[in-house]
């Protein structure tokens, strides 16, 4: 019954899901089949648990690494992704096995934490969990694994400061070189061959809006707007927004202008109570037409004096409006998203009024120039801020299909947390394979001074490190047993920073390759991996209820949802 499970990834279906062959649970004294408090999970135990969650990194190890494989994933929306980017495949992975689950919040903990290593994160944790199972076949107690996995993780961590490159830990966070240097490894691992153009972007992106602080920086004022056509060569770094809407009317310029910015649109204002008016005859009508008419110039004509040149409208724009604002020469921009609305008023410092009203010089932004050009085929609005203070930047990204632009734009979101996590903690430790093979080496002489059963556990932890070294190899289409033996040859004569050069298939130094990640990445990576893995085999049974009440209804896709 142990290995009675079927494995699906299919579209509309759970996407990573277990079901018996049989079509009921077993039977069990005292137990009805339609009973309605819980179903003693015979199937679902500890050692099935495990089954699953190597299934789940198995699914994302082949990822790892600059040649990792894509996967192509249909949601439940029938949504196509291909992607190699862990974050996103567990992500859209129904994963209904409670067990699995535990790795996959392990990886969304990680990927909230730093924004990059959730693959490392959710793989090292299976391979955990495999080699616990070969301990417990061994005769050794769960508690036991546990114990020696928790001083494993201890003194893994020692190494790991002992692994830091000397002199990493001060860092000049606006230099765009050093910048490069440590977001090289994580943007190379989405899009190897292209790395080091992207990095060059997102480099310059981010010192843009880096505040003084820089341990205050949001990534959300790194924007990325992807415009089909053209290639990665074509992409640039705008200093401001790009909006992906034409100017309303025929004004398509400004430079150096004042912008007023209201929420509830550019028309006249309806009353705020309901109201009837009595009108007897032609003259009546065409007067009450005139002091519409009237009014609405009236407020333009206020904006227009209190020196603004753009009107940027969050909700619709009249016909009557539009064509007073063309008469005192106003450009008028729309847009509809309340969170590019609330951008556009970050990059121009100006504050959204709630209606058409005459607004106060305080209440006014700035931009340098604002204009519509037209990229492969698609108008844009660039809203340019080129003088300091300016708090949002815009990658336009180019690309032949949606697929690679999705790719790119996920790219750039690793290569964006990078820069954050190294405004926390800069300090950087050897790539390529090098601190895992440093880090299995060393914990295997660890176990030996241990005298409980638990230095089995950690000799087995260290050897989970063996994972990274032996998928980055497999992924290349290298012999992994050939790169595992010469890298521990080298480790073992003092050469601690030999990594895999993965172009020539040889094993390098990497201040050659310039490989180096972030200490804080992998810092937390192992800590979550590991808290997954006790926690799994902390459990020695499943007790799962029936769902309540009848079928589940599902709300309708983007119900409520405003796109960011």
């Amino acid at each position: 019954m142990a290995s009675d499970f079927i494995f699906f990834i299919q579209s509309g279906s759970p996407l990573l899901s277990s079901s018996p062959r049989a079509s009921s649970f077993p039977s069990h004294p005292g137990l009805s089949h339609n009973t309605n408090l819980i179903t003693l999970s015979l199937l679902l135990n500890r050692k099935n648990g495990r089954v699953l969650d190597a299934a789940l990194s198995t699914i994302t190890r082949t990822s790892l690494g600059p040649n990792g494989m894509n996967k192509m994933v249909i949601n439940h929306l029938d949504k196509l992704f291909i992607t190699n980017d862990a974050a996103t495949i567990v992500n859209e992975l129904e994963v209904q096995h409670p067990a699995a689950k535990l790795l996959v919040f392990a990886g969304k903990a990680q990927q909230e934490e730093i924004g990059d290593g959730a693959n490392l994160t959710i793989s090292f944790a299976g391979e955990l969990l495999q080699n616990a199972e070969e301990l417990i076949r061994m005769g050794l107690h769960p508690s036991e694994i546990i114990s020696g996995y928790t001083k494993a993780i201890n003194k893994a961590v020692e190494i790991l400061e002992d692994l830091v490159e000397k002199g990493s830990e001060n860092m000049n966070v606006r230099n765009k070189d050093e910048v490069i240097l440590r977001m090289r490894a994580a943007v190379a691992s989405k899009q190897f061959g292209q790395e080091d153009r992207l990095c060059s972007l997102i480099a310059e992106a981010c010192i843009q809006v880096c505040p003084k602080n820089p341990a205050n920086f949001n990534v959300d004022n790194v924007r990325v707007a992807k415009l089909l056509g053209g290639g990665l060569h074509d992409s640039t770094v705008v200093r401001g927004m790009v909006l992906k809407n034409d100017a309303i009317g025929t004004i398509k310029r400004m430079e150096k202008a004042k912008v007023a910015v209201f929420v509830g649109g550019v028309d006249t204002s309806a009353t705020e109570t309901k109201g009837t008016v009595l009108i007897h005859n032609a003259e009546q009508l065409e007067n009450y037409a005139k002091t519409e008419e009237a009014k609405v110039e009236e407020l333009i004509k206020a904006v227009a004096e209190s020196g603004a040149k753009v009107i940027v409208s969050g909700a619709a724009v009249g016909e009557m409006a539009l064509h007073f604002c063309e008469r005192y020469k106003l450009m008028v921009i729309k847009i509809s998203s309340k969170f590019e609305l609330r951008r556009f008023c970050r990059t121009t410092g100006a504050v959204a009024l709630l209606k058409l009203s005459q607004p106060n010089s305080d209440d006014l932004g700035y931009v340098d120039s604002i204009l519509v050009e037209e990229i492969g085929g698609i108008r844009v609005t660039i809203v340019k801020n080129e003088q300091g203070g300016n708090s949002v930047s815009t990658i336009v990204l180019r690309g032949s299909t949606d697929s690679i632009l999705d790719d790119l734009e996920r790219a750039v979101d690793d290569g964006v947390n990078t820069y954050k996590a190294m405004c926390r903690d800069s300090r950087t430790i050897p790539g390529a394979a090098a601190t895992e093979i440093e880090l299995a080496r060393r914990l295997k002489e660890f176990s030996f001074k241990e005298t409980g059963l638990d230095q089995y556990a950690i000799a087995k932890f260290g050897e989970s490190f063996e994972m990274v070294p032996k998928t980055l190899a497999e992924n290349a289409g290298l012999n992994a047993m050939e790169i595992i033996s010469s890298l521990y040859a080298e480790n073992a004569s003092g050469n601690t920073k030999v990594g895999i050069d993965l172009e020539e298939g040889v094993c390098k130094d990497v201040s050659k390759m310039n490989v180096w990640d972030l200490y804080i990445t992998k810092y937390f990576a192992l800590k979550y991996a590991t808290h997954a893995a006790s926690t799994v085999l902390r459990v020695d049974q499943i007790i799962m209820a029936k769902p309540a009440g009848g079928p589940r209804r599902d709300p309708p896709a983007g119900a409520g949802m405003d796109e960011d």
